[in-house]
Parts: C-alpha cells; structure tokens; sequence
C-alpha cells in the first residue's frame, strides 16, 4: 500500500506502513512549525493528514495538544451523558467508539522515515533499533504515523527494561504486538494452585513465555509451549534463553494444541469476546470466544487420563454484559469438563480505582480467576 501527496509542484509517494492495519489518507498536506493545534485538529478531524516537515520536538508537541483537544472532546459528551442510567454494554461500545475515533484523529500526522531507519528532521530521535524490533530489516522508506512511531519506542523501552514478575523473580520482556503482563494477579493464582505430580505440561498462547517460565520454576521438567504469532514465538524465546529455561521448555509455532497428550495443559485466552480493530488487539479481544471455546472443546482429546486444563479468565466481559453469566459454565459442561475447583483474586491495576471511568462499575467488580478441569 502507497501513499501520495504533493510537494514543489510535483506528486511524490511512498509506501504507507501501519501495523495496526490502517489504511493509507485519501488527502495528505504538507505541515510544519507554522500550523497551530486548532487547525490540524480539524484538518485530522476532516480526515485530511498532515506530513510533518519541521521540527520533530514541535511535532510531539503538537500531537499532545491534538490529544488534549480529543479528550476534551470526550469529557464534553460523557459530562452531557452523566445524568442518564449507566448500560455497561452500551457504555463498553461507546468507549471502544471513541478510541477508534481518537487514534484516527491522532494517527493523521505523518512521519517520512527515510533509509536505515532514519528521520530527516531536526531534533529527530533515532528509532532505528526501535523500528528494526518492530519492523524486522530496513526494506525502503516509507511513511508512518508518529503516533506509531511512539508506540514503537514505548515497546522498544518495555523490552529492554523487562517488566517484574514477582512469582518468577525475574523480569519478562515482551516485545512490540506481543501482550505485556503488567496485570499479574493471574501470575500469582498459578503460582499458587496446586499442581499436578506431573513432568509434562502444555502452554497455550504463550505469548511472552511468561507462563511456561513459572511453570518450570515450580519444577515442571517439560514444558511445550505453542502460539500462532511468529513474534510471539521470538519473544518467548528470547525471555526463555534470558531465563536459562531452553532446556525445559519447547516452543511451537502451531494454533492451539501440539501434538499428543500431557497431564496439565494451561490456557490464559483473550478476555474479551469482541471484534479487535487491528491484528495487535487479538491479545485483548477473542471474537465469539473462538480461542476459548477451541481450548475448552480440545481438552478431552489432549488431556492425559485424570489430567487437569487450567483456564484463566476475568469475568469483567459478563460484567459488561459481552458474555451470559452462565455461559461459561455452560461450555464448560457442554465441553464434557467438570470444575474440580475455581480460585479467584481481585484485580488490584490502576483503572479499578478511577471512579470517573464509565466502566468503574465493572471494573470494580471484576474478579480474575483460575478454573481447574477435569474430563468428566
């Protein structure tokens, strides 16, 4: 996918570069130090993107000033909406609204990164490592959002510190598109569950390897640990290496299951059965419950005789009203599963306490919780 604009009196173009799927803007002008917020937030919000050619320090600055004038925005409506009763499931699609809407506004000033990974900007970062870890190696310039590009290097700088992991006692890197675990309470319900007397164990969707790690620090000799993603698969990798841990745990690349059976086989799906609006929110959002309900339905046929499946949900999605409040029982049982026993925690992340959230009711509510199965 290309891009076009116009510039001293020629057409120019290059190709557009959005890991979230976005397409390329239909209109592109040309901005510098002379635009002022008010203008380019209505330019952005006329769907008109704006290539940035002055100083890079002046384009962040603008950019948080386009941001302040979304939220203002939002604060106006939600002030209006206050007075009427809360429905979360209505207020969930409003808010999922409203960040779409948001990241398009902010997502139109442009960026021309030029070879190897360099901007020709004054006062331009280097995001070259932070690019090739997104990005893989340089192929041609290309435009982007800044807005990605600073996503890029929040991700690069999450990867080089790593994020504490308590029950490890170690840190896990995730690397950019890979799911952070920055919300441990599930860590701390698997590290706390009793485990089977078993030497093998499946990781489902293992993302950063986080979950494999601790399985083989509480003593787990074999651990086979599967994920579609191929930047998954690098990253766990890289945290298992990091670990000293390559000689426990196998990765595949594979949807789902591995081959064969094992005695506990471990599954910390999407939570939220909804739509994601680019391939980086599957993480987040499993539709229709497929990777849940595919875990659920594949246990019988995977799980070795009087072997368990941990399954580690939130039920912040009945809360909200995305899921039946028996609907996950239902498929439990309609799996051929029983519940051997359930430990829950509460979620203790920044957002349950914000009570100017439209979601603080479900959010306050929200419990977290490790569900032990058995074939019936």
């Amino acid at each position: 996918m290309s891009i076009s604009w116009v510039e001293g009196g020629s057409t120019q173009s290059a190709r557009w570069q959005s890991e979230a799927g976005v397409t390329s803007p239909k209109q592109v002008l040309i901005a510098d130090d002379t635009i002022n917020a008010d203008t380019a937030y209505r330019l952005a919000c006329e769907g008109k993107a704006m290539l940035w050619r002055g100083d890079f320090h002046n384009a962040r600055q603008l950019l948080q000033a386009m941001a302040r004038r979304c939220d203002q925005k939002k604060t106006s409506k939600k002030a209006k909406q206050e007075t009427a009763p809360i429905d979360l499931k209505q207020a969930f699609n409003l808010y999922r609204v409203a960040q779409a809407q948001r990241s398009r506004v902010l997502g139109m000033l442009l960026i021309e990164v030029g070879e190897h990974y360099k901007i020709a900007l004054k006062r331009a970062p280097d995001f070259s490592q932070a690019c090739l870890e997104a990005y893989g190696d340089f192929t041609g310039p290309f435009v982007v959002s800044i807005r990605e590009l600073q996503g890029l290097i929040g991700a690069h700088e999450w990867r080089k510190k790593g994020v504490p992991i308590e029950a490890i006692g170690a840190n896990i890197h995730p690397h950019y598109g890979v799911f952070s675990p920055i919300r441990g309470e599930y860590l701390a319900l698997l590290a706390q569950a009793p485990l089977p007397d078993t030497a093998l164990a499946f990781d489902i969707g293992t993302g950063t390897g986080v979950i494999s790690a601790l399985l083989a620090r509480r003593g787990v000799k074999k651990i086979i640990a599967t994920d579609q993603d191929p930047r998954a698969i690098k990253c766990a990798q890289e945290n298992i290496e990091r670990l000293d841990l390559q000689k426990q745990i196998t990765l595949s690349q594979t949807n789902m299951f591995p081959e064969g059976k094992a005695p506990l086989i471990v599954c910390n799906p999407p939570w939220l059965p909804a739509k994601p609006s680019s391939s980086i929110e599957y993480a987040v959002y499993d539709p229709e419950s497929k990777m849940l309900f595919a875990f659920l339905n594949g246990l019988k046929t995977h799980l070795a005789d009087d072997g368990e499946g941990w399954l580690i949900m939130s039920d912040f999605a009945e809360h909200l009203g995305l899921r039946g409040k028996d609907e996950l029982r239902n498929a439990i049982e309609q799996a051929g599963l029983r519940v051997e026993e359930k430990f829950d925690i509460k979620p203790k992340h920044g957002k349950v306490m914000d009570e100017t959230d439209r979601l603080h009711q479900a959010r306050n509510a929200e419990v977290t919780s490790l569900w032990r199965l058995k074939v019936k």
